[in-house]
Protein backbone atom coordinates (compact mmCIF):
# COMPACT_ATOMS: atom_id res chain seq x y z
CA UNK A 1 0.00 0.00 0.00
CA UNK A 2 1.40 3.33 -0.71
CA UNK A 3 2.27 5.94 1.71
CA UNK A 4 -0.13 8.89 1.19
CA UNK A 5 2.30 10.90 3.69
CA UNK A 6 4.79 10.75 1.30
CA UNK A 7 2.92 12.74 -1.32
CA UNK A 8 0.99 15.12 0.37
CA UNK A 9 2.50 18.17 2.28
CA UNK A 10 0.38 19.57 5.14
CA UNK A 11 2.32 22.52 5.86
CA UNK A 12 0.34 24.42 3.69
CA UNK A 13 -2.67 23.63 5.48
CA UNK A 14 -1.19 23.96 9.12
CA UNK A 15 -0.29 27.55 7.28
CA UNK A 16 -4.04 28.21 6.04
CA UNK A 17 -5.75 27.07 9.83
CA UNK A 18 -3.14 29.36 11.83
CA UNK A 19 -4.53 31.94 9.96
CA UNK A 20 -8.10 31.55 10.29
CA UNK A 21 -7.79 30.74 13.68
CA UNK A 22 -5.76 33.62 14.01
CA UNK A 23 -8.43 36.04 12.25
CA UNK A 24 -10.66 34.79 15.13
CA UNK A 25 -8.70 35.38 18.13
CA UNK A 26 -9.03 31.97 18.74
CA UNK A 27 -5.83 30.64 21.15
CA UNK A 28 -4.25 27.29 20.17
CA UNK A 29 -5.87 25.90 23.44
CA UNK A 30 -9.31 27.50 22.45
CA UNK A 31 -9.10 25.15 19.42
CA UNK A 32 -7.93 22.29 20.83
CA UNK A 33 -10.77 22.34 22.87
CA UNK A 34 -13.11 22.21 20.23
CA UNK A 35 -11.75 19.53 18.14
CA UNK A 36 -11.11 17.30 21.10
CA UNK A 37 -6.95 17.53 21.28
CA UNK A 38 -4.34 19.04 22.95
CA UNK A 39 -3.02 22.71 21.79
CA UNK A 40 0.27 20.90 21.20
CA UNK A 41 -1.48 18.91 18.59
CA UNK A 42 -2.55 22.08 16.96
CA UNK A 43 0.95 23.53 17.95
CA UNK A 44 2.28 20.65 15.42
CA UNK A 45 -0.13 20.57 12.79
CA UNK A 46 0.18 25.05 12.39
CA UNK A 47 3.91 25.17 12.09
CA UNK A 48 5.06 21.49 11.21
CA UNK A 49 2.73 20.44 9.22
CA UNK A 50 1.95 17.03 11.29
CA UNK A 51 -1.23 15.34 9.44
CA UNK A 52 -3.99 15.31 11.59
CA UNK A 53 -6.04 12.52 11.86
CA UNK A 54 -9.10 12.39 9.42
CA UNK A 55 -11.74 13.14 12.12
CA UNK A 56 -9.84 15.89 13.16
CA UNK A 57 -8.97 17.69 9.41
CA UNK A 58 -12.82 17.30 8.67
CA UNK A 59 -13.84 19.39 11.96
CA UNK A 60 -10.61 22.09 11.22
CA UNK A 61 -11.67 22.44 7.44
CA UNK A 62 -15.32 22.35 8.03
CA UNK A 63 -14.61 25.00 11.04
CA UNK A 64 -13.09 27.27 9.21
CA UNK A 65 -14.39 26.27 5.65
CA UNK A 66 -10.63 25.63 3.97
CA UNK A 67 -10.83 24.30 0.86
CA UNK A 68 -8.64 21.19 1.01
CA UNK A 69 -8.18 21.08 -2.95
CA UNK A 70 -4.70 22.87 -3.34
CA UNK A 71 -3.39 20.57 -0.31
CA UNK A 72 -4.60 17.03 -1.90
CA UNK A 73 -4.02 17.50 -5.44
CA UNK A 74 -0.46 17.46 -6.08
CA UNK A 75 1.46 18.87 -9.70
CA UNK A 76 3.00 15.22 -9.80
CA UNK A 77 5.06 15.88 -6.78
CA UNK A 78 6.88 18.44 -8.66
CA UNK A 79 9.22 20.24 -5.59
CA UNK A 80 8.57 23.55 -7.80
CA UNK A 81 4.82 23.36 -7.74
CA UNK A 82 5.11 22.52 -3.91
CA UNK A 83 7.16 25.94 -3.64
CA UNK A 84 4.35 27.28 -5.65
CA UNK A 85 1.51 26.01 -3.27
CA UNK A 86 3.37 27.55 -0.55
CA UNK A 87 3.65 30.68 -1.80
CA UNK A 88 0.16 30.51 -2.98
CA UNK A 89 -0.90 30.08 0.85
CA UNK A 90 0.88 32.48 2.20
CA UNK A 91 0.11 35.22 -0.34
CA UNK A 92 -3.56 34.45 0.70
CA UNK A 93 -3.37 35.21 4.44
CA UNK A 94 -2.46 38.63 3.24
CA UNK A 95 -3.70 42.16 3.12
CA UNK A 96 -3.76 44.53 -0.18
CA UNK A 97 -1.05 46.66 1.34
CA UNK A 98 1.09 43.92 2.14
CA UNK A 99 0.07 41.81 -1.64
CA UNK A 100 1.24 45.33 -3.17
CA UNK A 101 4.75 44.90 -1.77
CA UNK A 102 4.97 41.31 -2.75
CA UNK A 103 4.16 42.57 -6.27
CA UNK A 104 6.63 45.25 -6.43
CA UNK A 105 9.14 42.57 -5.07
CA UNK A 106 7.96 40.10 -8.09
CA UNK A 107 8.55 42.79 -10.33
CA UNK A 108 11.45 43.75 -9.37
CA UNK A 109 13.15 40.38 -9.67
CA UNK A 110 11.80 40.01 -12.60
CA UNK A 111 13.19 43.50 -13.94
CA UNK A 112 16.63 42.12 -12.49
CA UNK A 113 16.58 38.58 -14.14
CA UNK A 114 16.14 40.51 -17.62
CA UNK A 115 19.02 42.77 -16.37
CA UNK A 116 21.18 39.93 -16.03
CA UNK A 117 20.15 38.45 -19.10
CA UNK A 118 20.96 41.43 -21.41
CA UNK A 119 24.52 41.62 -20.02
Amino acid sequence: MEHYEDRFDFHGLGLAIKDAREKRGWTQEYLAELVGRTSHTIMNIENKGQYPSFGVFVKLVSMFDISVDQFIHSDSGNKESLCRKHIDVLLNTMNEKELVVMEATAEGLKKARETEVSE
